[in-house]
């Protein structure tokens, strides 16, 4: 039996912080922040949840709205982008069975998105900045509203972030392309190639007898390509912050800049462009790819289809880069041929390619049957229903007829992106918590497998029950980014507000299973210095 097979299968023990690896630690220190992160954005939603249904006493409109702003941006960047980043860094290296190419910037990455993160939300707490994610132009500058200070504090610390999120891209590619003292060298610019999906030789469509070998794993590669859209949107949303951040300097000095020099409709496009890079590069591409190697880890079988899944991604990558445009279908100035290429043709591509990734995920994980019904199995396929569902939501929106009628409605947000972020994104990031922890603690034993089960459940049952009572008030006509006060959808708002206190009680249920099995003193453990400075994944006697 290998080492990580005796972790998975063999006897597990307590967790003790003073054995980890620098590498160890670096990922549970992006996993726990992230964690934190994410319970609370959940409190969050859970305030705007019971605001939707009546006034809190000592709670105003432009506290709702701040939260709103702050919400999504909390659960992206604060709780997802450090999941995820803090895995791929254990991952890749993992994968490819070589050191990470710097310890000390993965560390700054942390640093950065969890500092970052905790000022833009402070800003919003403290000066109610409040001109929502979107960001819409003239807004975010718009200093009749809001705090000049308090914005440019809440862009610093979107800046920090995207720093951060930079370093990471750095730390990915370097990894990937670099080769380590003692190994066989590689050519960096052909891994990358490989990596990326732009190398001809390795190409699906070449003869099979002229085919190279793929030079990096799947999982790899997927990363890989989701990672070329983070750095497009890092240096998007990096670009947009300065630009406002001018306009609030200017202001704070006494200048008044005209909102006009900006055109407001270029904005949009550019903004949601770099938005939509996150959806697609993080949710879709990263998720995608960590479905494949999950399957593949639980089953210890291939991927079925390995090839045709290859091509689905880098085909996904192409098609983000062209789909921003079905979120200004009901923008009167957009230009028609970009809301029937981009925001319908287009669009309709991601049908295919997440459904090649639910069917192969599935099937790989079909023909191993029968399998033990762990946790990460668990949670994995409750990471593909939410697809299943968010998914076909997201596409019926993408069409003009039916944008007219869903467009800023609580359809948008609950069915669509609520039910792909709650269920299918955080449900995957669950289960590759569950399944790496073992490895990450060098076997430590999982306090309750009773809470573990609690969590599954009312997490699966309140996300896609609170996507599907906001869709129901959407279809009657409750718009989102909108307080009613006279109780016209309180029905459909007590409902999903149920469902709500169903997903804060996973995560409270979650999080005191993690505390228990690490222990105050291990989770204190976790972020002091690491006993050894080697650069090995995994204990010596791995």
């Amino acid at each position: 039996m290998s080492y990580i097979d005796t972790l998975l299968n063999g006897e597990q023990g307590a967790f003790n912080p003073d054995k980890l690896t620098p590498m160890q630690k670096l990922a549970l220190r992006f996993v726990v922040v992230g964690v934190l992160y994410y319970g609370l954005s959940a409190i969050e939603g859970m305030i705007m949840r019971m605001y939707e249904i009546s006034p809190i006493p000592g709670f105003d409109a432009e506290h709702f709205f701040a939260i709103m702003t702050a919400h999504p941006l909390v659960g992206i960047f604060g709780s997802s982008y450090s999941i995820v980043f803090g895995a791929f860094l254990f991952l890749v290296p993992f994968l490819m069975k070589k050191p990470l190419w710097s310890i000390k910037l993965g560390n700054w990455s942390f640093v950065l998105i969890a500092v970052g993160t905790l000022i833009f939300w402070l800003s919003g707490f403290i000066s109610h900045y409040a001109p929502l994610y979107t960001l819409y132009w003239p807004l975010p500058a718009d200093f009749t509203q809001f705090s000049p200070v308090g914005g440019a504090i809440f862009i610093l610390g979107i800046a920090i972030v995207m720093v951060g999120t930079i370093f990471f891209v750095i730390n990915i590619f370097k990894t990937i392309a670099y080769t380590p003292e003692g190994f066989e060298k590689v050519s960096g610019r052909a891994m990358l190639a490989s990596a990326t999906g732009f190398s001809w030789k390795e190409s699906i469509f070449r003869k099979k007898s002229k085919r190279r070998e793929n030079l990096v794993s799947l999982p790899v590669a997927a990363v890989a390509r989701g990672t070329v859209d983070t750095l497009l949107n890092a240096v998007i949303i990096a670009f947009t912050g300065v630009l406002i951040l001018v306009y609030m300097v200017a202001a704070i000095l006494g200048y008044d800049l005209k909102e006009t020099a900006i055109d407001a409709l270029l904005y949009k496009n550019w903004f949601w462009w770099g938005l939509d890079l996150i959806a697609d590069g993080l949710v879709l591409i990263f998720v995608a790819g960590t479905g494949y190697l999950l399957a593949m880890l639980i089953t210890g079988k291939d991927l079925y289809m390995a090839r045709i899944a290859r091509l689905a991604l880098w085909v996904e990558l192409v098609v983000s880069w062209t789909v921003w445009s079905h979120h200004l279908l009901a923008d009167q100035a957009q230009p028609g041929i970009l809301k029937i290429v981009s925001g319908e043709f287009v669009t309709a591509f991601e049908l295919i390619t997440q459904g090649l990734a639910f069917f192969i995920t599935l099937i790989t994980l079909w023909s191993a049957r029968p399998l033990k019904m762990t946790n990460a199995l668990k949670f994995l396929l409750g990471g593909l229903l939410g697809f299943g569902l968010a998914v076909p939501a997201g596409i019926i929106q993408a069409d003009i007829g039916l944008n007219r009628i869903l467009h800023n409605t609580q359809w948008i947000i609950g069915p669509h992106v609520h039910v792909a972020i709650l269920i299918g994104l955080v449900m995957t990031l669950y289960a590759a918590i569950y399944f790496l922890l073992p490895i990450l603690t060098n076997g430590a034993k999982l306090y309750s497998q009773k809470l573990a089960n609690f969590h599954f459940w009312a997490h699966l049952i309140g996300g896609i029950g609170m996507g599907a009572f906001m869709g129901m008030a959407g279809l009657k006509g409750m718009l989102r980014r909108t307080v009613y006060y006279e109780g016209e959808y309180n029905l459909y708002m007590i409902l999903a507000a149920i469902c709500g206190a169903l997903l804060l009680l996973a995560f409270f249920a979650f999080l005191y299973n993690i505390i228990m099995t690490f222990g105050v003193k291990g989770l204190i453990g976790i972020f002091t210095p690491p006993k050894t400075k080697t650069t090995d994944l995994l204990p010596k006697d791995a």
